[in-house]
């Protein structure tokens, strides 16, 4: 739908830029209600009211009362200022790029002589933030290595120069453990604090390499000077960050420092994923569920995340990986979209991460509501169709024939997003001769429904009907004359492409394929197909049995399937020799049937003889029968007359 341009609106399309920027749209109320970035401000936003717009993007831009926008002099500044006037004015359809979840940072903190511990809290008082970290593990084994290595004090008195000339505080356990070096004391110098606090920070952010180096050498030097207390000290800590960087993950050591990002979109949602490279090694990961607003891609959102990570990880990596390029490139920074290789690799492992992340959290939501996916299923149905109710119950129907002959319908049936195999249902079609799919499908109706209204039973919400147009308005005439096309939805679906019809609606609705609204649909539809047919193979296979075989005095339907099997047809039947009927039905009845194919012919047994003779049976099953049609046979001992 073209959507009305808004009076104030209209004279400022004509004024815009052809320049990068950035534009903001208010409502009547004076409030941005959304943010955005252009390469060209004319062009983007002119096409917000000149081309057709539906669903999310409409409802935007009906709320749209003026516009302002900001000219800047190139792409990455746009980028930049867009994102900080998101996180400033939080506008109702903008995506907020942050987590609902409070990871804990490890801080080093703005003193003279710095502490080091973790948090949960982020303050702005100058102090230096790193991570976030999604596992506690992980950062509380490197907070543990470092105060391992290095003698950091953890007591929270202020040590300024007067504090420390007054002398008040006194030396703590910590001390006699040797894991503080007694600053408060002047045991340590400011200056070699720093150079602690320097190395830490090279080791948090991944640069294991250049502290390995200077712990070596002042190793090696402690040696020379005959210290060998202090070189055995810092062996232990060259060996404990040695085992702790051998734990990393490598990708490989010849690659530089790189952003690492993956994306994967779902129909509501897109998921990011961080990997920072570090000297060849994975130092953190980090997944980001991110909830759409306007139905953004990841084209649309990944400039914006990538700043986003880079931000919060404070990385100054010179080049990106990503699954796609960006329209928005952060300023300095290479973007690799790599087809191979190392870097290809890396891509891989970050949507990996991005799979496990959203199979971690299913499985969560699963454990506290085991009925939670059927019912994000229906929700997501009911919107994407715009039923006013909730389809708990919903029914699928599909006629088979062959040349019009046998025709039967069949139902399957969904209750509260999961087949309800009890509830399907066969129909042998009494009405329709010939093939006509449509008078079929409105004779399944009229027994259905007329029947569920007769013992008033409950309806389903939705019906699907396999089929295009026709099936669909043949359905909809019986539902109608019910008087149900109310209270019933009522949807087509065409084979081809998976395409939706609504009655009424020229045009088809087309579901995202990876929505599990549309796969319930196909597995009804897909189960309504395989009920039906396999109905109608029994139906044709009876009726082929009994128009063949069965009309033969004497041979019954288990004797005329059992030569089906064997002989695949009542023509092969027929053919047969005597002997192979004999073998599979018994000499009684492949005589019987030798005899209805050849009536011409005396049918033999496998003897030569004629067929049912006497000789044909031992003696003591002769006298037998004849004992019970009440014969008797002539005194052996007496002359015949």
């Amino acid at each position: 739908m073209l959507p009305v341009t808004p009076p104030k609106v209209k004279p400022v399309l004509s004024l815009l830029p052809e320049k990068p920027g950035v534009y903001q749209y208010f409502n009547a109320e004076n409030q941005i209600i959304y943010v955005g970035k252009a390469k060209n401000l004319k062009r983007r936003v002119n096409s917000y009211f000149n081309k057709d717009q539906e669903g999310k993007v409409l409802a935007l831009v009906r709320k749209i009362d003026h516009l302002e926008y900001i000219v800047v002099d190139t792409e990455a500044d746009a980028l930049l200022l867009e994102n900080n006037l998101i996180k400033l004015h939080k506008p109702r359809y903008n995506v907020m790029l942050k987590d609902d979840k409070t990871y804990p940072w490890l801080c080093i903190s703005n003193e003279e002589f710095p502490r080091l511990f973790y948090t949960r809290r982020y303050v702005q008082d100058g102090s230096s933030y790193f991570g976030p970290y999604p596992s506690v593990r992980t950062m509380h084994t490197l907070l543990e290595l470092i105060h391992d290595i290095y003698p950091l004090r953890t007591c929270r008195h202020r040590l300024d120069q007067k504090t420390l000339d007054s002398k008040k505080i006194r030396l703590c356990l910590e001390y006699q453990m040797k894991r503080c070096a007694g600053p408060c004391q002047g045991l340590q110098s400011r200056e070699e604090y720093q150079v602690q606090i320097a190395q830490i920070k090279s080791l948090i952010k991944g640069h294991i390499k250049p502290v390995l180096q200077q712990l070596h050498e002042q190793m090696l030097e402690a040696a020379a000077q005959l210290d060998f207390k202090k070189a055995q000290s810092l062996k232990v800590k060259y060996e404990l960050l040695q085992n702790y960087q051998s734990k990393s993950t490598v990708v490989n050591a010849s690659l530089a420092d790189l952003d690492v990002m993956g994306a994967f979109e779902e129909t509501d949602n897109i998921y990011f994923n961080y990997l920072r490279v570090v000297d060849g090694r994975v130092v953190q990961s980090h997944t980001l569920e991110v909830k759409k607003k306007l139905d953004e891609s990841p084209a649309d959102l990944i400039g914006q995340a990538l700043l986003e990570f880079r931000e919060r990880f404070k990385s100054d990596a010179k080049e990106a990986v990503l699954p796609l390029e960006p329209d928005f490139v952060p300023e300095g920074l290479k973007c690799t979209v790599p087809q191979a290789g190392e870097k290809k690799k890396l891509l891989e492992l970050s949507q990996q991460n991005i799979q496990y992340f959203i199979l971690e959290k299913s499985k969560r939501m699963d454990l506290v509501d085991p009925d939670r996916r059927s019912k994000e299923m229906l929700h997501q149905l009911q919107k994407a169709l715009g039923m006013d109710r909730l389809p708990v119950h919903i029914e699928c129907f599909d006629n088979s024939n062959f040349e019009g002959a046998y025709p039967v319908g069949a139902m399957t049936v969904s209750k509260n997003g999961k087949l309800s195999k009890k509830d399907y249902r066969h129909f042998n079609i009494r009405t329709v001769s010939g093939p006509n799919d449509y008078a079929t499908m409105e004779e399944v109706f009229s027994r259905h429904y007329g029947r569920l209204l007769a013992e008033n039973q409950p309806l389903p919400q939705l019906v699907i009907v396999d089929g295009g147009k026709g099936q669909l308005s043949s359905a909809y005439k019986v539902l109608k004359e019910l008087g149900l096309e109310k209270r019933i939805f009522l949807i087509g679906i065409a084979e081809r492409l998976e395409e939706l019809y609504k009655v009424g609606d020229p045009h088809p609705l087309i579901l995202d394929k990876r929505s599990e609204a549309l796969k319930h649909i196909i597995l009804l539809r897909d189960e309504v197909h395989r009920f039906g047919i396999t109905h109608y193979r029994k139906r044709h296979l009876k009726g082929l049995v009994k128009t063949e075989l069965t009309d033969i005095k004497g041979i019954g339907k288990e004797t005329a399937l059992l030569l089906l099997q064997n002989f695949h047809s009542a023509k092969k039947t027929g053919e047969a020799s005597l002997e192979d009927l004999q073998k599979v039905v018994g000499k009684a009845k492949a005589g019987i049937v030798y005899r209805h194919f050849h009536p011409g012919e005396e049918a033999e047994g496998a003897n030569g003889k004629p067929s049912g003779s006497p000789e044909d049976e031992s003696n003591e099953d002769w006298l037998k029968k004849n004992k019970e049609k009440g014969s008797s046979l002539p005194d052996q001992g007496k002359e015949m007359p």
